[in-house]
């Protein structure tokens, strides 16, 4: 009868961890936002949520990719890299022919060669077994280095005006492009990692690669593909951020990629792999935004608002192994 009453107390541990790693992140994005709505009155306007929509626009791309990579049990940390090289690439394209009808070239180039440098990375981790942090770390030098090398190392203005709307223009003149295109993206990610066959090898690859293998999932294909993707949701978030500036600049995208982890860790993925949701992906996301806008809100320096997201990576990544721990 004690076997049963411990087993029972057993399952009633796992079900709250369960139940808190389920929805735990969702009521601290709740608390936030109460918080939030009460401590500063612009908070809730609708001027202040379209600007927190436009500001999570092109992290939320960005980590959409990261999340695939993380899950398969690796690390990007050329996104920020990536992000500089696309708008590069868009500026350069449109310099050349400045035209309209070139805004079409300049963005199918820009993801295509984000795509090709997101093969690059995952063939080199996947193929030769190189750490991902190794790789990485190294190829975002080597982008970063060719965006400069590509510009001259100077920004310049984006010469075809009509490009601006991407990222400042408004469907209807109520909804912003940006958030449009996050839209899709989400859509999009949550669809190839929950309704897929290759969303189930992520998750395969990530928690148990011996057993992947076992089980006959292709590893190379499925690791450099998450790279792909990775690359790929990134020009889109380049596409974004060349738009709103209305500039080409070698220098942007420092530092982005640790707001892309944070978003995803937040999010509840787990560095171990194997664990990761998108709909969690997104609340973190969001989280994020909360923390840079509402921070702003309330007049907090920006350096405090680096301080809180390193904490909160931190509790989410200890959360994460306390949780697992009691599985």
């Amino acid at each position: 009868m004690s076997n049963r009453q411990n087993l029972t107390a057993e399952e009633r541990a796992y079900n709250r961890s369960l139940m808190f790693k389920r929805y735990g992140i969702s009521l601290v994005m709740i608390a936030m936002i109460i918080i939030l709505s009460i401590t500063t009155k612009k908070f809730l306007s609708a001027n202040n949520i379209l600007n927190v929509i436009n500001t999570i626009s092109i992290n939320g791309c960005i980590a959409l990719g990261m999340v695939f990579v993380i899950t398969a049990g690796g690390i990007d940390l050329t996104v920020g890299a990536m992000l500089a090289w696309g708008s590069v690439v868009i500026g350069m394209v449109l310099q050349h022919f400045g035209t309209v009808q070139s805004i079409p070239i300049a963005i199918i180039i820009a993801i295509v060669s984000t795509g090709l440098m997101g093969l690059i990375n995952g063939v080199l981790i996947s193929y030769f077994n190189i750490f991902p942090f190794v790789v990485t770390l190294a190829m975002q030098l080597v982008i970063r280095g060719l965006a400069t090398a590509l510009s001259g190392g100077a920004s310049f203005a984006v010469p075809v005006t009509q490009f601006t709307q991407l990222g400042l223009g408004r469907l209807w003149g109520v909804i912003p492009y940006p958030a449009i295109m996050l839209i899709v993206l989400i859509i999009i990610a949550w669809f190839l990692m929950h309704q897929t066959r290759f969303g189930r090898y992520v998750y395969a690859v990530g928690g148990n690669v011996q057993a992947a293998t076992a089980a006959g999932v292709n590893v190379f294909w499925t690791r450099t593909a998450t790279y792909i993707i990775s690359g790929l949701f990134t020009a889109v978030a380049s596409i974004i951020m060349t738009a709103k500036i209305n500039a080409s600049q070698p220098n942007v995208g420092v530092g982005y990629e640790t707001d892309a982890i944070a978003a995803c860790v937040i999010g509840g993925t787990s560095f171990a792999g194997g664990v990761a949701t998108i709909p969690g992906t997104v609340i973190g996301i969001i989280i994020i935004g909360l923390i840079y806008n509402g921070m702003n809100l309330l007049g907090v320096q920006s350096y405090w608002q680096t301080v809180c997201k390193g904490i909160l990576i931190i509790l989410a990544v200890l959360i994460d192994k306390i949780v697992n721990k009691k599985r």
